[in-house]
């Protein structure tokens, strides 16, 4: 396989984590009863641009589908990170009612709400139809597509350049990462905006976040990377910024190259040293990876295999896409995890890809009383913790493996 940036030869394995299905392709009644397609999970390194990315087997049409079950506005702290974060773009870019502002990937309308709150003009990107129904029902114009120049180009025909151009949590889903990126350099205004959220590679390697590795990943990114591909595609990064969404994630601020009028920040450069300190372009950052997600693999193992000797009943909480890749690499089942909690409606009556673990409201919580309360989304403990409280009138236990087995 060659490089999705660069096309250079690719020979460094981050890890290998077997195969599986897609970790959002939730099995209902009626498929349950046919086989699932798998396909293997393998990371490699390109040792030229430094892009982590997955093997190629899947097309984001196959993996995004009608069906895609993912919604944003489930997570009350997420809602709270797009309304923070339209409240800043707002004051710091002077941004009015005379702006426009275009997201790609906005899902379930999770974050134009709020601009539409403010009155300013907006428009979603949204490939899935179910989410993008869901955002059109909060009154919101969304056009139901994959982003790229393709679209950046119709777009700009119909006079629709962006003030401020959102991309959160999309980045690593592309496969063709050049053609999406020269998009927004296409219909950004001159004096526009970008802003990429991601999750951070650097915190992935060093807290051994392996779970966040699935199919719909086309890449994992560090600044290191997506500096060079930035400038690659028309984009200029002048600033960036460390925030703690999803175990550690960037903000990278973007314009267009060469007519931006945005001085850049010290931020660029105390990144890209930071990455060079800790060896991101060295193939020896890489290695060892592999071992380590072994020992978390081994530890859910033990401890689910222990518990179920003790009589113990553990229920998961989250039908998230890194719990079913922990799950599946684990080669975990019904028969050691007996159901998966899930707030979203749209999930409960479904079952898990691979280990077709069925997917429940809370409500099972009050019924069953378990003993321990697994956490499959990790980087959303804290908020679970809290809204599951109650769970310790029965002395129920709080589990979670990532970066490290920890019992609360």
């Amino acid at each position: 396989m060659k490089c999705r940036h660069c096309e250079t030869e690719l020979i460094l394995t981050l890890i290998d984590l077997g195969s599986s299905p897609p970790s959002n392709a939730f099995l209902t009644k009626e498929t349950l009863k046919a086989p699932e397609r798998w396909f293997p999970l393998k990371v490699l390194v390109c040792q030229k641009c430094w892009l982590v990315q997955t093997e190629d087997y899947l097309g984001a049409d196959y993996l995004f589908d009608s069906n895609y079950a993912y919604f944003s506005s489930v997570s009350i702290s997420w809602l709270k990170h797009a309304e923070s974060y339209i409240s800043d773009m707002i004051e710091r870019f002077s941004l009015t009612n005379k702006s426009y502002i275009i997201e790609v990937a906005a899902n379930d309308g999770y974050l134009l709400q709020y601009a539409k709150e403010k009155q300013i003009p907006c428009l979603g990107i949204e490939p899935t139809s179910i989410t993008a129904k869901a955002a059109r029902d909060k009154g919101l114009d969304i056009i139901e597509s994959f982003f790229g120049v393709k679209l950046a180009n119709k777009l700009l025909a119909d006079d629709r350049q962006a003030d401020l151009m959102v991309a959160n949590n999309v980045l690593a889903h592309v496969p063709n990462i050049n053609d999406f990126i020269s998009g927004f350099s296409i219909l950004l205004r001159t004096h526009g905006v970008a802003t990429f959220e991601f999750p951070h590679l650097l915190e992935l390697v060093n807290n051994i976040q392996f779970d966040t590795i699935y199919h719909e990943h086309f890449s994992y990114l560090s600044f290191t990377a997506v500096h060079a591909i930035f400038e690659k595609n028309g984009l200029q990064v002048f600033d960036a910024q460390k925030i703690a969404t999803h175990g550690g994630s960037l903000r990278v601020f973007a314009q267009r190259k060469g007519v931006g009028q945005n001085f850049i920040n010290q931020s660029v450069s105390d990144l890209l040293n930071e990455e060079k300190f800790a060896g991101v372009s060295t193939k020896e950052f890489y290695l060892g990876f592999q071992n380590k997600a072994d020992r978390i693999k081994n530890d859910l193992i033990s401890f689910l295999i222990a518990a179920k000797k003790d009589n113990k009943i553990v229920i998961g909480y989250g039908a998230a896409a890194k719990g079913n890749t922990l799950i599946n690499y684990a080669g975990v089942r019904e028969d050691l995890l007996s159901a998966v909690v899930d707030k979203s409606h749209s999930k409960q009556g479904k079952y898990l890809p691979g280990s077709r673990i069925p997917i429940v409201s809370e409500s099972i919580l009050l019924e069953k009383k378990p003993d321990f309360i697994l956490i499959l989304p990790w980087n959303l403990s804290e908020e679970i913790k809290e809204q599951l409280s109650y769970a310790k009138t029965w002395k129920a236990q709080f589990v979670t493996f990532t970066p490290s087995f920890t019992i609360s």
